[in-house]
């Protein structure tokens, strides 16, 4: 369950490393949002406005949550890689599209950053939106807002929600396939990089005992972190087992397999 505090200090810095502090964890594991900056006012330094913060300890799984400990009986039998899992295109099933004079790049940019605000107004979030292009055919879309955690939902349940829809809404702009990517408060990147230290914990461990090893129920976009994160590590493969919303992914030794733990 997710944990949100405000803190005050002198200065904005100030109330973060009090927050960091008394909640006893790093940054990379909250979402700061800064209420207010703090005003200076009066002699001596009296009357001034302290600065506020609002922290949020990100519900994510920790390393070893991310793995499934549950015994199961029997051999898991190698399955390919699902397409689902490193094609994450949406389709449009429906095949409308914009017509062909009205379409083109900063028109899908365009789209995108209209649809996103009307979802955050939706949902009452209230704050600004910034878009970066990547070399990759890749528009960023980062929010920047007090209650931005609001959007991240359980687990990213429901960025990820709102990812998708504005991909499919971007895409009926453009002819070429463009990657839409959002982000609240850097908190893709840290949950990136925590999927990316397990999968490589666990890997380490399934080449030292030669069986094979279960994640927990993941995203599409999640287990395509795995699959990528661990694709060049000699001595290992990755695929995917079950139905959604609880599919997951194993990791095992191309040795041979053995009973997953």
């Amino acid at each position: 369950m997710e944990r949100t505090i405000e803190f005050t200090g002198k200065t904005v810095d100030q109330a973060v490393r009090q927050a960091l502090r008394e909640l006893a964890v790093s940054e990379d594991m909250v979402l700061i949002d800064v209420l207010d900056e703090g005003e200076t006012g009066g002699l001596l330094g009296f009357g001034r406005r302290p600065a506020r913060v609002r922290v949020t300890i990100l519900d994510d799984e920790d390393e070893l949550d991310l793995e499934d400990d549950d015994e199961e009986d029997g051999d898991y039998e190698r399955v390919d890689l699902d397409d689902e899992d490193l094609d994450l295109e949406p389709s449009d099933e429906d095949g409308w599209r914009v017509p062909a004079d009205q379409r083109g790049l900063l028109a899908a940019e365009n789209a995108a950053l209209d649809y996103v605000q009307d979802v955050l107004s939706g949902i009452g979030i209230h704050g600004r939106i910034e878009s970066y292009l990547e070399g990759d055919n890749t528009l960023h879309i980062d929010i920047i807002s007090s209650d931005g955690g609001v959007a991240i939902g359980r687990h990213g349940e429901t960025l990820d929600a709102i990812q998708y829809l504005t991909n499919i809404v971007t895409n009926r702009w453009i002819d070429e396939y463009l990657r839409v990517v959002i982000d609240v408060g850097d908190y893709r990147r840290r949950r990136e990089q925590r999927i990316q230290q397990t999968a490589r914990k666990i890997a380490s461990r399934v080449l030292d005992r030669g069986r094979a090893s279960k994640m927990k129920p993941m995203s599409p976009a999640e287990r395509r972190i795995v699959h990528i994160t661990l694709r060049e590590t000699e001595g290992i493969t990755t695929y995917s087992e079950g139905s959604e919303p609880r599919r997951y992914v194993v990791i095992a030794p191309t040795a041979g397999l053995e009973i997953i733990d």
